[in-house]
This record gives C-alpha cells, structure tokens and sequence, in this order.
C-alpha cells in the first residue's frame, strides 16, 4: 500500500500560518495517515528550527514526520511577524504552484493552503479574488477527473455549505446569480458529495437570495425567475435538490438533518451559519478540482501572530478532511 502523504503551503509567514502548522504538526505527528510536508521558507520556522528537517522530495517526509517537522524550502525573504509586508507574495505564491505541481504529478494526495493576505498579493499584481480562483486557473488545462468547478465548499457544526458567489460585494451578488451557474455548480456539488464525502445519494438544500425565499414574489424575483428554474432542471437530471428555501429557518437543527449539503446565494449566507456552529474548526474545501484542496477557515490574524496563541483546529480539521476526500477517491477508483 502506497504511503499517505498531504502538503501544506506556506500562507502568509507574517501571519499566524507557521505556528498553526507547528501546532499541527505537533497534534498529528504520532499519526502517520495524516503525514504532511510544508512548501516554506525554513527561516519562518525559526523559533522552532531544531524540530524542522529539510527534504528535498516529498516522500522524504515519511521518514522524519514523527519527530520532526518536514519543509520542502523555498527561497525568499523575510520580514517581521504581526506587520504583512509584499515581498514575501512571490515566495507565497511559489509555494502555492509547486503544491500544485506535486499534487498534479500524483507525489501527494492533496494540498492544504495556509491563510494569505489578498490585500498583499494585490499590490504585487496577483488578480484573483482568493486561492479558489487562483487554483481553479492553474489546473484549467488539466484534463483529469473531478475538474468541474471551482467551487467553494464550507465544512463545520455538522454543515456543508457550498457557495453560488464568493467574494464580491454584496450590491452585485444579486446580479451574478444566474440559472446556468447554478446549473453548473449544484452538477460539481452533487458530485463532489459522492465521490469525495462517500455520500451515495446526496439531498441538496437550495437557498433562497431573498427574505423567505421572495414569498412567491412579493420580495423579489430571483426564485421564480431563476432559482427554481434551476431546480427543476437539476432534477430531471436525478439530482435531488429542492426548490429555493427561506435561508432563516435553513440552518437551525431540525432542518439541517433534512439535507447532506446547502447550496447559499452570497458568502456571508454560508459562511454565518458555519462559523456559528463550529467558530475555530471550520474548514474551506474547493470542489471540483482534478486535486484535492482544503483549508482553514480564517485569515492571517497578524494582529496576533508571534504571540503563541493561535489555534490549531480548523489547519487539523482542514488536514484530517483532505485526507478523508483523499481516501474516498481512492475507494471510488479502486
């Protein structure tokens, strides 16, 4: 039996990205099924620099996991914890490409992608919204199974939330929504729900855009018009969707034990309710890639890095769920 191996980027290391790996890796490393390498300048990991070993191929990794923290190095510089700085965007995006590369040329089984600053990538001329755009871009051309999205997944409090839009303003949220990427995106989710969860026949939960699902028009158009249009095509396709759902009552307990996963208008619509039920162990999952992605679902916190009080739960849970999708696509193609 081949051995498991995941990778982790490098996130922002003026962030809280290299002691949340630290604490991970201290968490899981006498769990050899979660094995992982990290794509980073060693210099980040200096004020834990006698428990980093440096190898030069990730398979390297398995040797030294259970005592020691295994970095893939990349060079760039480095400035100081708690002040984001734009000199580190190259390094930052480097070790994001060579995750992909890896994972592409089939040496790891998925890629975890530490927190980064947008606003720091911006001013080096990185135009994407976020990481699941950018991942999307760079396995376009990868003509390989699971390549239908990107689409943006939460995970935590016993939710699955994935997302229609992401990150843009809400004034133009209303106006993106439009029948055919709905289509599109429920077609990745339904499949994402059985090949990577091992849900056999999933139950998707449509959420409406407006108050109590525009209440049969009287509070906007956007379900009659495009929504439950929608729907009812998915649904000849034998995909079990429901028609737009008010999104107040969509999320409370009863309700959640009616569905396997939900499908929100706008970010704040999913990412509330997640971060409400499960506020530290949230995790991002990006959907239909020809490779697995997760993440933690959190920022850079600089406002409190260096002080040793980040925690480590959503990196954990954005590990253990990679390698979860990981095992689930092995058992679909065995």
């Amino acid at each position: 039996m081949a051995k498991k191996l995941l990778l982790l980027t490098m996130g922002d290391p003026c962030g809280i990205a290299p002691e949340i790996t630290y604490k991970a890796w201290k968490a899981l490393n006498n769990q050899k099924e979660y094995c992982f390498a990290v794509i980073a300048q060693p210099e980040v990991f200096d004020y834990c620099y006698t428990e980093v070993k440096l190898i030069t191929k990730p398979f390297e990794a398995h040797n030294v996991f259970h005592n020691s923290l295994p970095i893939i190095p990349i060079d760039g510089k480095i400035s100081q914890k708690g002040l984001p700085n734009s000199i580190h965007s190259s390094s930052i995006i480097r070790s994001i490409k060579l995750g992909v590369d890896i994972c592409t040329k089939g040496k790891a089984d998925g890629l975890v992608t530490n927190p980064i600053s947008k606003e720091v990538l911006y001013k080096s001329g990185f135009n994407f919204p976020g990481h699941t755009e950018f991942l999307g871009e760079l396995t376009k051309e990868l003509h390989m199974p699971y390549s239908r999205g990107p689409v943006m997944m939460l995970s935590g409090g016993g939710l699955k939330i994935a997302l229609i839009t992401v990150h843009v303003p809400l004034r133009e949220a209303a106006l993106l929504i439009t029948k055919k990427d709905i289509i599109k995106k429920a077609r990745v989710i339904n499949e994402a729900l059985i090949n990577d969860f091992g849900i056999k026949y999933p139950r998707i939960a449509l959420a409406g855009l407006n108050p109590h699902a525009g209440e049969n028009g009287q509070l906007g158009q956007e379900e009659i018009n495009i929504i439950n249009p929608a729907a009812k095509i998915l649904r000849t396709e034998g995909i079990n969707i429901s028609d737009a759902l008010p999104a107040d009552t969509l999320f409370h307990e009863e309700s959640r034990s009616m569905y396997d996963a939900a499908i929100a208008m706008y970010h704040d619509q999913g990412l509330i309710p997640v971060k409400t039920l499960d506020f530290h162990g949230g995790v991002n999952i990006t959907l239909g890639l020809p490779i697995i992605r997760t993440s933690p679902d959190h920022g850079t916190a600089f406002n409190i890095a260096g002080k040793n009080i980040a925690r480590p739960d959503s990196l954990i849970a954005a590990i253990k769920a990679a390698r979860m999708i990981s095992d689930n696509r092995a058992l679909n193609n065995a």
